[in-house]
């Protein structure tokens, strides 16, 4: 980098995950930039995952919404501004003049900066008067927001990132933390490096990458952590890691926490299914351990018993006083990058702002009063997924979803669609044009993009960064806080006169000190010393955690009116449907390692595209025997309310009776992948955040007569193709396929599916009919332009070798050959499929590396290929592929 493009650079905030990580982009044109991690930024030291490293493939304004658009007639035109937002304006008012404020809703999300938050949930709750606005972070985290309030008297995490460096003991509970949380898991590693003796353990059903690394595994059986914190609990009461004297001064209602929790460590292992050594072993460990961590995320969160395992596990630290001290303490590992800053404006549809609470009328007065609004919601407004349901009974006409994507998130999502379908106005407010949503939009608006918006974000530690423009606006693409504000002035509200993104903070930053005192409406959220910032010390604000100066809980003082804690009774109780009968496996979804949420902005990055390039059902070999599947068929997966098809896995991480597959394929990436239609709607009680993690499903033989996969430059329409999926390749799309017709004449069906309408054009091919095994290349100007592979058996070549040939100007006679031969002739040119997405490792060419060095360890691995050496998270991979080395297997060629 030279000193101008340095100059150029400014420091941001990595969008993806709860982790917060500093990034620095520097500016490479009007939509293009190169992103490396911020050295200074506290929550990462300049380390980047692969994701934050791939951010610069996925700036560009391909598919972008570029203009505010409004439906006549069924289809979607372009609009003013002025006329888009007025009749969505009209429409609502109408809508809340005959029906009442509980007719209309927000649905938001954690993706929003914290200012938009504000300004929407100012909106909707201060004026409109209701408090039906409710957010994506309901589907993540909501069970730790009603876990920490039950407990501490409000949403606070007592877990600073540099605790897991001292820590002498790290839980991971349903957290992937590997692939969902590199940078921290890089940090615990670093941490045991330093410390051979701190212990990790991780609670999963699955074995995941994060297993790899672990002392111990205790896969429970799904839906059982209850089980397991309520027998932990009681052994510590019977242990010397009681802390009396916190528990007296400190706390309250420990007798019926243990009247529920009385379960002995057998109980426990037959309950948990799992090994009485190893439940004695984690009982030991975690009594003997002063400064133990138990961070927890999905796993712990996304279930009907959600709330109950957050407190269960907060109870076994209160008991032992094991909070508020450096090293120690209930970590709830946040899954967004704003999660926390919604929930620091009451984004979800029962809180307030500023930590306030709505059920409570003298906090309902306090932010009237703040705001000076004409109204203030005076109950809780609908929750995720009862929201929808009310959309699709008319209960509510009128819903404006922003930066989210519901029809394929939300459980039972093609209720969702149906929702939509009946709702009387849909406005979305988005990046991207074309997602499986905005195709309800009767007002379609352009918003601004990572890299064009600007604001600030909290991480899962409470700390406020900066995410900061470094792209110039695109097309009429608005912010935002500037779309909701221009909304409520066309309403006739007063308030939402910004001009400027800080000054919504320094609002925001008053309300947090608004009576915030003693004998009035204390809370431990407290900002206000930003409050008085102007805008350039608001444009160089730098990374700040709240509480300002202070360690959360340092004092022992919590949030009830008397100062306690509580402990939280939690039965144990089953999810509320079971498998057996018709779907007798249990379905657990969750992230892959390269891949976030629904793909809009990950799917654009090529880099990320290599490790998992479909989507997957990974089941047990014994079920998949059972269920008359095989590896690397196709399988139908279905439950009572949906379905989806997938690619069978045997991963080696999955217990007999589930399976897994992942949550990012939508409507434009595969023909039938969206799992969202499969799971279950039941919600926690507390919470209201679904059950994603046990649905019961059968699984089946999704039969075909053929498969195959097709690279290309130019996209293609695949709609007559019983199967299909697509990610992006480096300058060409991926495509696998798959169909039920039988193929007469190969060569014609092939040029009509890759709509090659030229006689003329440059066609190689090669054709087995009595085998079934077709292949066929497209050169143009001796280019490769595309390549199609069909053979009636999955087991087709490798795509690696084959997505090199498009960085080339020239398809040599060698290469055109070896794609008619369907490999490569010159020794070695197959990498093999993606391990290290940093620096696109291979398998191939890692697993020649190990046999020919004779390599022993990652570290070996990774100054022989570079694989592993930047964010780390294929290291569980390599581990695998070194392991297997070690005891004899042969490795894969």
């Amino acid at each position: 980098m030279n000193l101008s493009q340095e100059h150029l650079s400014v420091c941001t905030t990595c969008p993806y995950c709860g982790v917060g990580c500093g990034v620095k982009a520097t500016p490479q044109g009007p939509q293009a930039a190169t992103v490396t991690g911020d050295a200074a930024h506290p929550s990462n030291f300049g380390k980047l995952c692969v994701k934050g490293s791939a951010l610069g493939e996925t700036l560009g304004l391909d598919g972008r919404l570029l203009h505010p658009q409004v439906r006549e007639d069924g289809q979607l035109r372009q609009a003013s501004w002025d006329e888009a937002l007025d009749r969505a304006a009209t429409q609502w008012r109408a809508i809340v003049d005959e029906h009442g404020p509980d007719a209309v809703a927000l649905y938001v999300s954690g993706q929003l900066l914290t200012e938009d938050y504000y300004v929407a949930n100012k909106l909707m709750k201060g004026y409109v008067g209701s408090a039906n606005i409710d957010t994506n972070s309901r589907l993540c985290m909501s069970s730790a927001v009603a876990g920490h309030k039950r407990a501490f008297g409000e949403d606070l995490v007592p877990v600073n990132y540099e605790d897991l460096d001292i820590a002498d003991m790290v839980v991971l509970v349903g957290s992937n933390t590997a692939w969902c949380h590199p940078i921290l898991f890089q940090r615990i590693l670093r941490a045991k490096e330093a410390r051979p003796h701190l212990k990790i353990v991780v609670i999963d059903p699955r074995r995941t990458a994060t297993c790899e690394v672990a002392d111990l595994h205790l896969p429970v059986k799904p839906g059982t952590d209850v089980w397991l914190f309520n027998g932990l609990l009681s052994y510590l009461s019977r242990s010397s890691a009681v802390d009396a004297a916190f528990i007296a001064n400190h706390t309250r209602g420990l007798t019926d926490a243990l009247e529920v929790a009385e379960i002995t460590p057998e109980e426990v292992a037959q309950t948990c299914r799992l090994k009485l050594d190893d439940v004695l072993d984690f009982y030991e460990a975690f009594a003997a351990t002063a400064k133990v961590i138990t961070g927890f995320s999905m796993g712990v969160n996304q279930s009907s018993a959600g709330t109950d395992k957050v407190n269960a596990i907060i109870n076994c630290h209160l008991v032992a006083g094991r909070i508020g001290k450096p090293g120690m303490g209930p970590f709830s590992i946040t899954g967004q990058p704003n999660a926390m800053g919604g929930r620091e404006v009451g984004g979800l549809a029962n809180m307030l702002a500023a930590h306030l609470d709505l059920d409570q009328p003298t906090h309902r007065a306090a932010v009237q009063g703040f705001w000076g609004s004409p109204r203030i919601a005076d109950k809780p407004g609908l929750k995720a997924v009862d929201l929808f349901q009310a959309i699709e009974t008319g209960r509510v006409k009128a819903v404006w979803v922003i930066a989210t994507n519901p029809v394929v998130s939300l459980p039972e999502a093609d209720q969702v669609r149906r929702a939509l379908a009946k709702a009387e106005l849909v406005i979305a407010s988005d990046v991207v044009a074309g997602t499986d949503t905005n195709a309800f939009a009767h007002v379609l608006l352009p918003a601004l993009a990572w890299g064009e918006k600007d604001g600030t974000v909290t991480n899962s530690e409470r700390r406020i960064s900066r995410q900061r423009a470094f792209l110039p606006a695109p097309g009429e693409a608005r912010a935002d806080w500037q779309i909701l504000s221009d909304f409520a002035q066309r309403l006739g509200y007063d308030g939402f006169g910004w001009s400027h993104q800080g000054e919504i903070f320094a609002e925001h930053a008053r309300l947090s000190a608004w009576r915030n005192v003693p004998g009035d409406l204390p809370r431990a959220f407290e900002i206000g010393a930003l409050a008085a910032l102007d805008r350039a010390g608001y444009d160089a604000l730098e990374p700040v955690q709240w509480p300002i100066g202070r360690r959360v809980f340092a004092d022992h003082q919590f949030s009830f009116p008397d100062g306690r804690a509580r402990f939280v009774p939690t039965a144990p109780r089953l999810p509320v449907h079971m498998a057996g009968g018709d779907y007798p496996l249990v379905l657990n979804t969750g992230r892959v390692r390269d891949q976030w949420h629904t793909m809009t902005r990950t799917g654009r990055a090529p880099t990320l595209a290599g490790h998992t390039p479909e989507s997957f059902v990974d089941l047990h070999p014994q079920d998949a025997l059972l269920c008359g599947v095989k590896e690397g068929e196709l399988a139908r997966i279905a439950s009572q309310w949906g379905s989806v098809v997938a690619r069978v896995r045997h991963g080696g991480g999955i217990a007999r009776g589930s399976v897994f597959i992942p949550i990012h394929w939508n409507g434009q990436t595969a023909s039938d992948a969206r799992v969202g239609a499969v799971v279950n709607p039941v919600v926690d009680p507390v919470s209201g955040e679904p059950e994603f993690k046990h649905t019961p499903v059968s699984v089946d033989r999704f039969p075909v007569q053929w498969h195959g996969f097709v690279l290309s430059r130019t996209p293609l329409g695949l709609d007559t193709v019983a199967y299909w999926t697509r990610v992006q390749g480096a300058g060409f799309n991926r495509y696998e396929l798959a169909g039920r017709n039988r193929i007469g004449d190969f060569g014609t069906w092939a040029r009509e599916l890759l709509a090659i309408d030229d006689e003329e054009a440059d066609w190689l091919e090669y054709a087995d009919r009595s085998n079934g095994v077709y292949r066929a290349v497209h050169v143009v100007n001796d280019r490769i332009e595309q390549c199609i592979f069909v053979s009636p058996r999955p087991d087709l070549p490798e795509r690696a070798w084959l997505a090199s040939l498009f960085a080339h100007d020239v398809l040599v006679d060698a290469d055109r050959a070896g794609v008619l031969a369907g490999r490569p002739l010159a020794q070695g040119a197959d990498t093999g499929p993606t391990v290290c997405s940093c620096f696109g490792v291979g398998r191939n060419t890692i697993c020649n590396a190990i046999r020919d060095q004779d390599l022993k360890t990652t570290a070996e691995v990774t100054a022989c290929t570079k694989a592993g050496g930047n964010c780390g998270s294929c290291v569980p991979e390599i581990r695998q592929l070194l392991t297997q080395r070690q005891v004899g297997q042969q490795l894969p060629a």
